[in-house]
C-alpha cells in the first residue's frame, strides 16, 4: 500500500523552528521535494532531495534558514525551519517522484505567529 505522510507541523512563533517529515511507504522514490501553499496564492516549490546523491536545492527564499535532508533506511525525509518568519506561514506538503510519475503528501499546515 502506497503511503506518503506528513508531520511535524503547527503553530510557532516568529524565529522559531520546526522539522517536517515525510515518510514514504510502498514504493521507493528518486526524489522528494517539499512545497507550500499559502492562502491565496499559488503552490511553490521551497526544496529538494535526491534519494542517490543527496544533492539538495532550495527556493530562494528559504536558503540558510531551511535544511533538507533524507534517512534512506526509513524512506524518509525532513524539511528542518529555522528562524521562521510570518511569511512561512503556509500548509506543506511533500511530493514523492518516482519512476512511474509521483505521489503527493495530504499536506499539513505551519503557522508561524506571535
Amino acid at each position: 500500500q502506497v503511503q506518503l505522510v506528513e508531520s511535524g507541523g503547527g503553530l510557532v512563533q516568529p524565529g522559531g523552528t520546526l522539522r517536517l517529515s515525510c515518510a514514504a511507504s510502498g514504493f521507493t522514490f528518486s526524489s522528494m521535494s517539499w512545497y507550500r501553499q499559502a492562502p491565496g496564492k499559488e503552490r511553490e516549490l521551497v526544496a529538494t532531495i535526491t534519494s542517490s546523491s543527496g544533492s539538495t536545492s532550495y527556493a530562494d527564499s528559504v536558503k540558510g534558514r531551511f535544511t533538507i535532508s533524507r534517512d534512506n533506511a526509513k524512506n524518509t525525509v525532513y524539511l528542518q525551519m529555522n528562524s521562521l518568519k510570518p511569511e512561512d506561514t503556509a500548509v506543506y506538503y511533500c511530493k514523492a517522484r518516482y519512476y512511474l510519475g509521483a505521489y503527493w503528501g495530504q499536506g499539513i499546515q505551519v503557522t508561524v505567529s506571535s
